[in-house]
C-alpha cells in the first residue's frame, strides 16, 4: 500500500504540545567499507518540498539537489554524526549506528523535544523517541535526515576513492556489489574495510552468492516470459 511521505506523526506530536521535533536516519549500515553516518533534521512546521522522499527512492542527481535545498534553508536545522570502520569492528554495526544517531542528535544546538527514528527504537537514547518502521517513506523529517545522511556518506566515499582508487568506491559506495567483491578478492581489504563483516574476509564466497542470486533471477524471468508467450 502506498503511503505518502508527510507530517502525520509530527502533527500528532504537536497536538500533544510537543513543539520541536527532529527526524533521524542513518546511511551505510549494510556497507562493507567506510563509516556509518546518521543525520538529525528539524524542519519548520510549515515546511514544504514536492520531491522530498526516502533517499533510496531518489535518483542521485535529485538527491543532491534536495540535499542542497535542505542545507541552504536557514529554517532547517541539521547535523550529522559518523562512526568509522574501526569503531564498527570494535562495537558492532548496530551499536555503531546507534552511536552515530546519538552523536547527530546531541550536536543540535537547540535540542528537540521529541525524535522520530527510522526503524526500531534506539537504546539508550537521550531524548523521547518514536521509532517508525519505513519511517523514511512516511515522515518528512526522517526523509530529510535520510537524504542528508546518504549524500554526506556518498561524498565521503568518493573522497576515499581518491585514496584507494583500486576499489572503485565512487561506484558502489562500499556496498557488497559484484564489482566490490571482485576488487576485494583481487586486492584484499584496505584500512576502511569492515573486517568483522564476513564478505570482507571471504569475498569469493560472497561473490558466488551474488552470482547465484543473479542467475536464479535470470532463470525465473525467462520462465515468466515463457509462460506469458505460451498463454498469448
Amino acid at each position: 500500500m502506498y503511503r505518502r511521505c508527510g507530517f502525520r506523526y509530527e502533527k500528532k506530536l504537536r497536538g500533544t504540545g510537543v513543539a520541536r521535533i527532529a527526524g533521524i536516519d542513518e546511511a551505510g549500515r549494510g556497507a562493507l567499507a567506510g563509516p556509518v553516518v546518521a543525520a538529525a533534521v528539524v524542519l519548520p512546521e510549515k515546511f514544504r518540498h514536492r520531491r522530498l522522499n526516502d533517499s533510496k527512492q531518489l535518483a542521485p542527481e535529485l538527491r543532491e539537489e534536495i540535499h542542497s535545498d535542505l542545507v541552504s534553508n536557514p529554517e532547517v536545522r541539521w547535523t550529522v554524526g559518523a562512526v568509522d570502520s574501526v569503531e564498527i569492528d570494535r562495537i558492532n554495526i548496530l551499536r555503531a549506528s546507534h552511536r552515530a544517531m546519538r552523536l547527530a542528535i546531541t550536536a543540535l544546538i537547540d535540542p528537540p523535544d521529541h525524535v522520530l527514528i527510522d526503524g526500531l527504537p534506539v537504546i539508550p537514547f537521550p531524548l523521547p523517541q518514536t521509532a517508525i518502521i519505513d519511517g523514511d517513506c512516511i515522515s518528512l523529517s526522517i526523509a530529510a535526515a535520510s537524504v542528508i545522511a546518504k549524500v554526506t556518506r556518498d561524498r565521503m566515499m568518493r573522497d576515499f576513492c581518491a585514496q584507494f582508487p583500486q576499489y572503485c568506491f565512487h561506484q558502489h559506495k562500499g556496498y557488497g556489489t559484484e564489482l566490490h567483491l571482485l576488487k576485494l578478492h583481487e586486492f584484499g581489504p584496505c584500512p576502511i574495510h569492515r573486517r568483522s563483516f564476513e564478505p570482507v574476509a571471504q569475498p569469493l564466497l560472497a561473490l558466488e552468492e551474488v552470482v547465484q542470486v543473479r542467475s536464479s533471477s535470470a532463470r525465473r524471468s525467462r520462465r515468466e516470459v515463457g509462460v506469458s508467450l505460451s498463454q498469448a
